[in-house]
């Protein structure tokens, strides 16, 4: 009972973010010519029953689990389709319609494989490989470099950016490898002043991982990449250990890092002065003006916005990927880009419910560590198109245009809705051993 009824408010919810999406696209449609709008009609419809079609996935693997979260994506996707066909309805628009087809393939797939999310534990140092010559992939002659940072690899007429997926195989490695170590990482045998610190051989993953984000950050000269992968890790060890001194030393050694990166790379040092003077009259025309029309676009959307079509985001160079909620402030103004923040914060409060709830240490590390990964993310691409830091090329979960971001970002849910129907569906040990110990039940024979 309590399971359908969760998929009935699952279907509800997905409903709403479907009529909101395709009222979106219609409305995109209207603004250009009223011809166009038999145009999104088949996008509308292969939108619908794409999502439709996960729903009934999760009605037979997972009627368990959080209700929330598919819908929440539904509706970040369908909003970034809407604005991506808005700016390249030729290319990039139905480029984008297809990729998500895709995507919910890969998410029916992941349920549909992964029936078990503690599988994944015995395959951690594959997996950890995998997602280690993925992250590095770009930094060997097959990477293309793209606005000065090498992340991308391109094969005939398609790039693929392989550091995607690699953070979904390095996530899976980090909640295995410290749930099966965090007593032994927390141990802490000795004292510094008056400070209690684990034993200095217990600092080599956190080492490791500085030099696996250093060599991200020189060889692919990417510094919200490196950023990424070494905050995913940084959090998962302070969870799994509760020991701030890892915390601490973390952020000790990525400023470190990022002094020498401004030091050596001359693009990172443009990307500060740009952060720091954007209207800079030496700038503003050049290498600043991306982003001087970016808070141009959220100026001018106000409060309500201008409405879908009727503003000029077009105007920002590459708005459909690095800016593309600069082109929703435009359009949908301070409350709907408040809006989209605040179900991007849901779909993060939910993960971290899933993973209080999770049964053993992996699922919680493993729920932590993708939600993590999702909010640090938006964290870092929404820092950096309100200037908040400096800019990287890192995409907006679920409304970027991108394939390869797509992917990687259904598969992340699919496991996170695997480990929420999973400590649903388990019984609670904790509860199973009171009842079998002692007071109230006996053991049946």
């Amino acid at each position: 009972m309590r399971a359908a009824r969760r998929r009935n408010t699952e279907l509800s919810l997905l409903i709403l973010a479907l009529i909101i999406g395709s009222g979106a696209l219609a409305l995109v449609a209207v603004a250009r010519s009223t011809d166009r709008l038999a145009d999104v009609i088949p996008f509308m419809i292969v939108l619908v029953v794409g999502y439709v079609c996960a729903h009934l996935v999760m009605r037979r693997f997972a009627r368990e689990a959080d209700p929330l979260i598919l819908p929440l994506a539904a509706i970040l996707n369908a909003i970034g389709l809407a604005v991506i066909y808005r700016l390249s309805p030729k290319g990039s628009g139905p480029a984008q319609v297809s990729w998500t087809v895709v995507g919910l393939v890969f998410f029916a797939a992941t349920l549909m494989l992964v029936r078990d999310f503690k599988v994944l534990s015995r395959y951690k140092y594959i997996l950890g490989f995998v997602g280690l010559g993925l992250l590095l992939l770009p930094a060997t002659p097959l990477g293309t470099p793209i606005n000065g940072a090498k992340l991308w690899i391109r094969f005939g007429g398609f790039s693929f950016q392989p550091g995607e997926l690699a953070k979904i195989c390095l996530v899976i490695f980090f909640a295995a490898y410290l749930a099966e170590r965090k007593e032994l990482l927390a141990i802490a045998s000795k004292k510094v002043l008056s400070f209690h610190i684990p034993d200095l051989k217990h600092f080599g993953p956190l080492l490791v991982m500085w030099g696996v984000s250093l060599a991200v950050m020189f060889y692919e000269k990417d510094l919200g990449s490196s950023l990424l992968f070494f905050s995913i890790f940084l959090v998962m060890l302070y969870i799994a250990t509760a020991r701030f001194i890892y915390m601490a030393f973390g952020f000790l050694l990525f400023f470190a890092g990022a002094y020498i990166g401004y030091q050596v790379f001359d693009h990172v040092q443009l990307r500060v002065r740009i952060w720091l003077d954007v209207f800079n009259p030496d700038l503003i025309q050049g290498d600043a003006y991306q982003m001087a029309q970016s808070l141009f676009a959220l100026a001018t959307g106000g409060l309500f916005g201008t409405g879908f079509g009727q503003g000029r985001p077009d105007l920002i160079p590459a708005a459909e990927t690095d800016f593309v909620y600069s082109a929703l402030g435009e359009e949908l103004g301070l409350m709907g880009t408040v809006a989209i923040l605040m179900i991007f914060m849901l779909i993060v409060a939910r993960g971290l419910r899933i993973a209080v709830r999770a049964r053993d240490d992996f699922g919680q590390l493993l729920a932590i560590g993708l939600t993590v990964t999702l909010g640090v993310q938006t964290f870092i691409i929404l820092g950096g198109v309100t200037r908040l830091l400096p800019l990287t090329g890192i995409t907006l979960p679920f409304v970027s245009y991108g394939g390869s971001s797509l992917l990687s970002n259904f598969i992340l849910i699919a496991l996170l809705i695997r480990i929420s129907h999973q400590g649903a569906a388990e019984p609670d040990p904790a509860a199973t051993a009171e009842i079998l110990i002692g007071g109230r039940g006996s053991v049946p024979r």
